[in-house]
């Protein structure tokens, strides 16, 4: 019955913003896609991972002065609930120098690929880890952004009065990530609720330059870091004196980030750089004498970057590094967490076929995630997309998942 009302209450917005635009003459455009997902776990007994029935709706409406859009969508599941979202919904103003936008939205900082360094506004979904399109990994946030612009150069200032954090996983979940505990854990979430308030709310600054030989960003904010940190203590029987569990909090913790990215043309290849320095970033640590608790370190978080295009096909590569100021044994995470990822593409068919390979390697633990990708355009708007995700080794970010191992097909309608 909710479902229905929603769907209701989205028909009848759709329908009278339409026919108000259309009396006064203004402009509405529709734009989105209808598409089918199917992924078939490869290891027996082939469960299905995921079947998706998407559909994704932009309403937009642009003058001289004013705009808006609109972009909510659907999800539908084989084995959960219909999901309603809403992942945009803004209001634009624009003036001689300046714009301003207020609502829910996405905003996209740095040069890197597939990884999150300087491109901290906007947090993830998760839920079905790096795999989903990264326009779908990355959520909207309820803010006001202002853009000031002098002439090739930009200065952005966003406030966010709300935090929103990275959606995770579900119990149970394939991509739940896998958790060691000594004794049988106990959650406590009471501490992962960020109250709305003032001194809550998140500021975040960049100013971009576009210049003829480069382009960069310097980017800062003080902000709740999406990801939870995991407060871990042992419950104590008050009787034997003697730990029976383990009780885990996650946490959310303010941050204040500082950084920056580039991207440089050399002829045919193009450089690119992005570093940001943490501080305020908490770390789980067994240490002797603090043993469950969390420490407080700064960090760095930098990626190095080439793109070539050799006979047609566009190569990529990035390396990518954590680094752990002051670091101290016991700290869960590694002092050096490594990272590569590569990148192959190639079109064919005056551009209706695509063929690309990206994937992750982890250095520390010798794991991957490989992604193998063909993609045609069977008519005018509609593609048809083949592919695997094949997850190696047997521990670490990628190798946790090793059992996941999985090949899908697409079939998308964009209008």
């Amino acid at each position: 019955m909710k479902r229905i009302f929603f769907l209701t209450v989205f028909w009848l917005l759709v329908t009278d913003t339409k026919t108000i635009a259309q009396n006064e003459g203004v402009p509405l455009s529709f734009s989105g896609y209808v598409r089918n997902y199917t992924g078939l776990l490869t290891e027996s007994p082939n469960d299905f991972s995921i079947i998706q029935n998407t559909l994704n709706l932009n309403i937009e409406h642009h003058t001289e002065t004013v705009g808006m859009k609109v972009n909510p969508y659907l999800y539908h599941y084989f084995d959960r609930e219909l999901e309603l979202g809403l992942r945009e919904a803004y209001l634009d103003l624009y003036f001689k120098n300046f714009d301003l936008r207020i609502g829910k939205q996405q905003i996209i900082w740095g040069k890197a690929e597939g990884v999150f360094i300087t491109d901290v506004v906007s947090p993830k979904d998760l839920r079905e880890f790096l795999l989903p399109d990264f326009d779908e990994i990355r959520t909207g946030i309820t803010a006001v952004k202002a853009n000031y612009y002098l002439g090739n150069n930009t200065l952005e200032a966003v406030w966010s009065p709300v935090f929103t954090p990275t959606q995770m996983p579900e119990s149970g979940s394939v991509w739940s990530p896998e958790l060691e505990f000594s004794l049988p854990p106990v959650f406590d979430y009471s501490l992962a609720v960020t109250k709305a308030s003032l001194e809550n709310s998140e500021l975040f600054l960049r100013f971009s330059a576009m210049g003829s030989k480069m382009d960069y960003e310097i980017v800062g904010g003080t902000f709740f870091y999406d990801d939870p940190a995991m407060r871990i203590s042992p419950i104590i029987n008050p009787v034997s004196m003697q730990p029976t569990g383990l009780l885990v909090a996650p946490e959310y913790h303010r941050v204040a980030m500082a950084g920056g990215s580039m991207s440089l043309p050399l002829n045919a290849v193009v450089l690119r750089a992005e570093g940001a320095f943490y501080s305020g970033r908490n770390f789980h640590t067994s240490k002797p004498g603090v043993s469950g608790s969390l420490v407080e370190k700064e960090n760095l978080h930098y990626m190095a970057g080439m793109d070539y295009t050799l006979f047609g096909v566009k190569l990529s590569a990035q390396f990518i590094q954590e680094f752990i100021l002051e670091y101290e044994q016991g700290i869960q995470n590694e002092e050096f967490e490594t990272t590569m990822t590569f990148l192959a593409k190639k079109d064919f068919l005056r551009e209706k076929l695509w063929v690309e390979l990206f994937g992750y390697v982890g250095l520390n633990t010798s794991d991957a995630l490989v992604r193998p990708k063909l993609s045609y355009s069977f008519a005018d708007g509609f593609d048809i997309q083949a592919g695997a995700n094949l997850f190696l080794g047997n521990k670490g970010r990628f190798g946790q998942y090793d059992k996941n191992d999985m090949v899908y097909l697409k079939f998308k309608y964009s209008f």
